[in-house]
């Protein structure tokens, strides 16, 4: 049975969807220096953003094969890492978008009507009407900078207030923005025309300090910036300087670059800003909404079926994902079956899907041949999380084609290398090989199968049946194949139980035989 580690208050309704399963170890305080300790006990962990999984945590733990993060950012986690290793790392994109929307309206919300700061002054028994007069969000122009789930979810409410929006996201098309109502501008645009800037960015290289001094500068002196995403976007440094210096009216972050906030920083100091303990997501339904996503996707990776919500793959919605989970384990096994046949180790490769997959992003296709070819090679832990990277490394360069002309099937996946093709398709959702170097058969590649191409003449296919009982190897199943070239036949034969090497140079001894290629399944799903 699989060991979770689950660190950082996960919501208890994620725990108990894993222990119906798993054994559920919860630490809802850990040290990195704990996490170092107990970490080779377990499969898989959760954390929140309280835990940094970084390198050293990813070395030590061996067994480790997804980690989840209860939440959108991962970036305490290091993914580059985790990929190199194998391990998948998942996040709750959609668990707590609501909660981050509305914290988000909340904080323009007192921002523009300094709530805050008046009711301070209330507990402590003044009565200040004229120094908190505010501004309206009515007609004025909102600045969305990431355009996806809680930024799109932004401007739709800032929209019911009567406020214009524009946006900044280089990934999101101007048909989708137009559809939502919204303007899609450059950046430097959006900082000249906005009274209000919300961020709503991942943190990486290219977006930290996205918004520092040199931007404010540009920006309307009564503009007020909100931060409900990332510390660091914004360079907290120069926020500081501009809101004690007037260049901008105002701010509200509830995110920091060191969290949590030091006791020193000049933030606490000053009067025109908003601040909150990261509480984007704590609200008690996205608690538990980010605990059940990330549990539902651990459950699934357990059992090796693909996650939607995996971060260090290819992103494939979910309804599409349905449909291709079937041919990942095909493709896997295709790509097996290539590389027994190859006499040489495989450095080109060419995978051509046709049929109405084509049609779908089947990048995990191509991925899942890469397992099944690597996975029969090297020893080390291959899925569908590093085997691009493994492939990339020992110089292996793969072609996908696609086309929609598939004969006879609705779908086939067929893989070449060295001389060989082997191609398959789905019998209901059932995996199997239809061809084979041109020769058309109907084989399950889930167990040992034997390819043996020969003279197509009486006496064969008998001669190699006696062999194997003499040698106690039962055949399940068995196929020949033809092809265009006469004279010429296939023989596919499923067995039960190894074959030695000595049993495959007896049979290669038969006069008829071309060749004899032993393929072996038992672990091409691990």
């Amino acid at each position: 049975m699989f060991n979770i580690l689950a660190a950082d208050g996960i919501a208890k309704e994620g725990i108990e969807l894993l222990q119906k399963d798993f054994n559920v170890e919860v630490r809802d305080k850990i040290s990195h220096e704990e996490l170092l300790e107990i970490i080779p006990q377990f499969d898989a962990l959760i954390v929140r953003s309280a835990s940094k999984v970084t390198a050293d945590v990813l070395e030590r733990g061996s067994k480790l094969k997804i980690i989840g993060r209860a939440g959108v950012g991962v970036d305490n986690i290091d993914v580059k890492a985790a990929t190199e290793r194998g391990i998948i790392v998942i996040n709750s994109p959609d668990g707590n978008t609501i909660a981050a929307t509305e914290h988000t309206f909340a904080m323009m919300l007192s921002v523009s009507r300094n709530i805050p700061q008046a009711n301070a002054t209330m507990h402590s028994g003044k009565w200040d009407r004229k120094k908190f007069v505010g501004v309206e969000l009515r007609n004025k122009t909102l600045g969305v900078i990431g355009f996806g789930r809680i930024g799109a979810g932004v401007a739709k409410r800032a929209q019911s207030f009567d406020m214009n929006v524009v946006a900044y996201d280089p990934f999101v098309s101007e048909e989708r923005a137009k559809t939502l109502g919204v303007n899609l501008v450059a950046l430097e645009e959006l900082f000249k025309v906005a009274d209000f800037i919300t961020v709503h960015m991942p943190l990486t290289p290219k977006t930290k300090d996205m918004i520092a001094l040199a931007q404010m500068k540009t920006m309307k002196p009564t503009v007020r910036l909100i931060n409900c995403a990332r510390g660091g976007i914004i360079n907290e440094k120069d926020l500081a300087t501009a809101l004690k210096e007037n260049i901008i009216a105002g701010a509200a972050v509830d995110v920091f670059e060191s969290e949590p906030l030091a006791e020193d920083s000049p933030l606490r100091t000053l009067p025109n800003i908003i601040l909150t303990p990261h509480l984007g997501a704590s609200t008690v339904e996205a608690q538990i909404g980010v605990s059940v996503d990330v549990a539902k996707g651990i459950i699934e990776s357990l059992n090796n079926r693909p996650v939607t919500t995996a971060v260090n793959m290819p992103h494939i919605p979910g309804h599409v994902l349905e449909k291709l989970a079937p041919f990942l384990d095909l493709a896997e096994r295709l790509g097996r079956t290539i590389t027994g046949m190859s006499k040489e180790p495989i450095s080109n490769l060419e995978i051509n899907i046709d049929g109405k997959i084509a049609d779908m992003n089947s990048s995990l296709i191509s991925t899942a041949v890469l397992k099944g070819i690597l996975s029969a090679a090297l020893d080390t832990n291959v899925n569908l999380v590093n085997a691009n990277i493994l492939a990339k490394d020992r110089g292996i360069i793969f072609t996908e084609t696609k086309s929609n002309g598939a004969r006879d099937f609705s779908n086939l996946v067929t893989v070449s290398a060295n001389g060989n093709s082997v191609t398959g398709t789905l019998f209901g959702s059932e995996g199997r090989i239809v061809e084979i170097n041109k020769f058309r058969v109907d084989v399950d590649p889930h167990a040992r199968i034997l390819i043996c191409p020969h003279i197509n003449q009486p006496g064969v296919i008998g001669s190699v049946g006696t062999l194997l009982a003499e040698h106690k190897i039962n055949i399940s199943g068995m196929q020949v194949g033809k092809t265009e070239i006469e004279g010429r036949s296939l023989m596919v034969l499923t067995v039960d139980n190894q074959i030695s090497q000595e049993v495959v140079d007896k049979i290669k001894s038969f006069g008829a035989i071309f060749d004899v290629i032993p393929v072996a399944y038992e672990d091409a799903a691990q």
